[in-house]
C-alpha cells in the first residue's frame, strides 16, 4: 500500500560526494533534506584521486577535519611517464591561492565517511532506495522511490538535486541525455597489492603512464597506502578491437606488460580483486538545471578520468547549485543557466580543453618539454590541481588558444 506523501524542502538523489556535500550545505542553511541512495555503503567505486580544490568544498561542508584525520594517503602532485621521458608537477607550485595538497582515497571508505558525517549532523539519508519517478507539482516535484522490499514511498519537495553519478537518474527519467562528442573509450581497473620496493615510487603523486607506441592509451597508478594501489588502463573502442579482452584480468596484465616502466614497477604485484570494466565514460545533457531540479557532478556531464577532475567538478557543482537554490528557496527569482550552469561549465570547459589536448598529443608535448618556463608551468599546475575556475589564470580565461600556442612552441623548439 502506498503511504501518503511526505514533505521535505529538498530531495537529493545519491549519497556520494556531491550529494553529501550538497545536503550538508543545505542543512547549514536550515533546510530539511532527504537523501535517497540506491546502494548501501561501503561500496567499491573508482575515482580515488582527489584534487586540492576539493579541500575548499570539504571545508565549506564541514567535512575537512574528518577527512584530514582519516589517514588517507597524501597527494601533492602528479607524475607522468612516456617511455624514458618523465615529468612531474607539484600542486603546491601554482598560481592560484588555495590548498596545494589533498588525498588519494579508497572511495568505499571516503564516501561512507562523508555520508556518516552528514548523517551525524542531522541529514536524513535513506539507503536501498531506487528512484522510479519524478514529476512536477504546483510546489515543486514529487519523487517516488522503491525500497528493496518493493514498497513505494513518495516525497513532495520544493526542489530535487540529482547527485546520482553514473546512475544519471533524472537524465534517464526526463530524457535529458544528449550524445557526447568524445570518442567511446573503455577502462579496465582494479585494486592491487603493488609490491613496489620502498623508494622506487613517489607514493604522494598519481602516476600517469602513456603507452610507448600508442599515445592515446594511458594507465593510472594511484597509491592508496604503503602497499596498495588503484591501477587501470584506458583505451578507445577502436584500439580495443585489435586486442583480446575477453578476460579483463588477463587483458589488464597484458596491457601493463606493453608499458615497460610500469611493468617493472609492478613486477611483484598481487591481484586479489576482480578486474572491472567500464565503457563510454563521457556523457552530456541538454541542460543542467531548471527551477525544479539541478544535475550535480557526473549526473550532468562527465568528460574523462585523465585529470581526476570528476569529484572536483561534482563538489563545485554542489557548492554552486546550493548557493543558487538557497536564493530561490528564500523567494528570489534566479536564472539557473546564468547563475549555475554557465559558471559551472566555465571550469568544465577548461578541463575539456586539457582532455582534448591530451588525446591529441598536444598536452603531452607540453608536459614533456624540457625547457619549461616556471611561471607557465605553475599556471598549468593550477589547473591540474583543480583550480579550473580561476579566470586570472590565462589557461582558464582562454584555454584553447593558450594550449595550442604553447604546444606549437614546444613542438617547434624541439625540432
Amino acid at each position: 500500500m502506498l503511504k501518503p506523501p511526505e514533505s521535505v524542502d529538498v530531495v537529493v538523489i545519491g549519497a556520494g560526494p556531491s550529494g553529501t556535500v550538497a545536503a550538508a550545505l543545505l542543512l547549514q542553511k536550515g533546510y530539511q533534506v532527504r537523501v535517497l541512495e540506491k546502494q548501501h555503503f561501503p561500496r567499491f567505486t573508482i575515482g580515488e584521486s582527489l584534487l586540492p580544490q576539493c579541500m575548499v568544498y570539504l571545508e565549506e561542508a564541514g567535512f575537512a577535519d574528518a577527512v584530514n584525520n582519516a589517514g588517507f594517503r597524501l597527494k601533492n602532485g602528479a607524475a607522468f611517464n612516456w617511455g624514458e621521458r618523465h615529468s612531474k608537477f607539484s600542486f603546491e607550485e601554482k598560481t592560484t591561492p588555495g590548498p596545494g595538497t589533498t588525498f588519494q582515497v579508497e572511495r568505499a571508505r571516503f564516501d561512507k565517511l562523508l555520508a556518516d558525517e552528514a548523517a551525524a549532523r542531522g541529514v536524513d539519508i535513506r539507503f536501498g532506495q531506487t528512484i522510479i519517478d519524478c514529476v512536477p507539482t504546483d510546489a515543486g516535484s514529487r519523487v517516488t522511490a522503491e525500497a528493496e522490499d518493493g514498497s513505494l514511498s513518495q516525497i513532495d519537495c520544493r526542489y530535487v538535486l540529482d547527485a546520482s553519478g553514473f546512475g544519471r537518474v533524472l537524465p534517464s527519467l526526463l530524457d535529458l541525455e544528449t550524445p557526447s562528442d568524445f570518442p567511446v573509450r573503455r577502462a579496465f581497473f582494479t585494486h592491487i597489492q603493488d609490491g613496489i620496493p620502498k623508494g622506487a615510487f613517489d607514493r604522494d603523486k598519481i602516476l600517469v603512464t602513456i603507452h610507448p607506441k600508442e599515445r592515446d592509451i594511458w594507465y593510472w597508478l594511484i597509491p592508496l597506502s604503503d602497499s596498495k594501489c588503484s591501477c587501470g588502463v584506458i583505451l578507445s573502442e577502436e584500439k580495443l578491437a585489435t586486442r583480446n579482452a575477453e578476460d579483463p584480468a588477463t587483458f589488464l596484465r597484458e596491457m601493463i606488460a606493453e608499458a615497460p616502466v610500469l611493468a617493472k614497477l609492478l613486477a611483484n604485484a598481487q591481484w586479489p580483486m576482480p578486474v572491472n570494466a567500464r565503457t563510454s565514460f563521457s556523457r552530456n545533457v541538454r541542460h543542467l538545471a531548471t527551477d525544479r531540479y539541478a544535475l550535480l557532478g557526473n549526473a550532468g556531464e562527465f568528460l574523462d578520468p585523465i585529470f581526476s577532475s570528476g569529484i572536483t567538478i561534482a563538489m563545485r557543482s554542489s557548492s554552486t547549485a546550493v548557493a543558487t537554490l538557497v536564493r530561490q528557496l528564500e523567494g528570489e527569482t534566479v536564472d539557473w543557466y546564468a547563475d549555475y550552469e554557465q559558471p559551472l561549465r566555465q571550469g568544465v570547459n577548461t578541463f575539456r580543453v586539457f582532455v582534448e589536448a591530451w588525446y591529441e598529443g598536444l598536452f603531452q608535448d607540453v608536459i614533456f618539454f624540457e625547457s619549461q618556463v616556471p611561471s607557465v608551468r605553475n599556471m598549468i599546475s593550477s589547473v591540474l590541481a583543480g583550480y579550473a575556475w580561476d579566470t586570472d589564470n590565462p589557461f582558464v580565461a582562454d584555454p584553447m588558444r593558450r594550449m595550442r600556442a604553447l604546444a606549437d612552441f614546444c613542438r617547434s623548439a624541439e625540432t
